[in-house]
């Protein structure tokens, strides 16, 4: 068996496209065709249902695709072992995050990263969304909840808390509600329902029953600067408002505690990149836990 034939299967399973996985490979769309075809013909199965949105592991397919998985999880440890413990850290490594947790914490930070292991290529990617480390969306992945299924690596990174805040300017103007019967009465910043990619992210009914945003923002980040801007009080990160001065507290809702996850696919812990940039980002968390409580 082929193992560029193998790797070409997980590229188009991890993606659910032909073309998508000819891309990412840099081959052509008829290559990747072929090849699967020729791993089909030596399986004796049909691995893939090709759909018009893509394509679709069987269930042949999807018991390959852990047989599969375990052989990359192999030859990573051989090429792990192989490559010893000597020379520098070297490499891509991929941080999946949340916008705030990415921005307005780890985006700062990753400098000393950069000179710490001068080969290393780090690329942070903070956006609003779940990442899939099955299918290699990215290397390590920031969560707010600890995956419950999967050949998962998973350690808690810290919890942290969010409250009411609203800019001063707004308090001057509209008064400072002190109960959250009182909040019904001002203008409420929101996040986006359909959106949130998480259940424990979809939090307005835990300071308000009948929580009604005038304004809607994806983005955690994108809140934050609309509160600061006055267009009415939201539910922040309390380490993102506790860096914008002109914000204060609202205590009519006492703040709320979520938690952040460090995770990395089991196939990849052997990685010296992996465990570096994990272990960094464990570090930098830990100096500053103040931050968060």
């Amino acid at each position: 068996m082929n193992w560029d034939d193998i790797r070409i299967f997980l590229a188009v399973a991890r993606s659910g496209q032909i073309l998508g996985a000819a891309k990412r490979l840099d081959l052509n769309h008829a290559t990747v065709s072929r090849r699967i075809a020729s791993l089909e013909e030596t399986l004796n199965a049909k691995l893939f249902r090709r759909l018009t949105t893509g394509s679709e592991l069987t269930p042949a397919g999807e018991r390959f695709l852990e047989r599969a998985e375990h052989m990359e999880a192999e030859l990573i440890v051989a090429r792990a072992d192989i490559a010893g413990e000597g020379g520098e850290v070297s490499g891509t490594v991929r941080i999946g995050a949340p916008d705030g947790f990415g921005v307005a914490f780890l985006a700062a930070r990753l400098g000393a990263l950069a000179a710490r292991h001068p080969e290393l290529v780090v690329q942070l990617v903070p956006v609003p969304r779940s990442f899939s480390l099955s299918r290699r969306e990215a290397d390590i992945a920031i969560t707010v909840e600890r995956p419950a299924e999967g050949r998962l690596v998973a350690g808690k990174l810290v919890d942290y808390t969010l409250g009411l805040y609203a800019s001063r300017v707004y308090v001057e103007e509209m008064g400072m509600p002190r109960a959250p019967a009182e909040l019904s009465r001002h203008r409420l910043v929101g996040y986006v329902p359909d959106l949130t990619f998480s259940p424990s992210l979809d939090y307005a009914a835990e300071f308000a029953s009948d929580w009604n945003a005038r304004f809607e923002i994806s983005s955690s980040l994108g809140q934050a600067e609309a509160v600061r801007s006055g267009a009415g009080i939201g539910i922040l990160h309390t380490f993102i408002a506790r860096a914008m001065p002109d914000l204060v507290h609202v205590p009519a809702v006492k703040p709320i505690r979520r938690a952040y996850w460090l995770v990395y696919h089991e196939s990849v812990r052997p990685l010296r990149r992996i465990q570096a940039v994990a272990a960094f980002i464990g570090e930098a968390v830990e100096r500053e836990r103040a931050l968060f409580a």
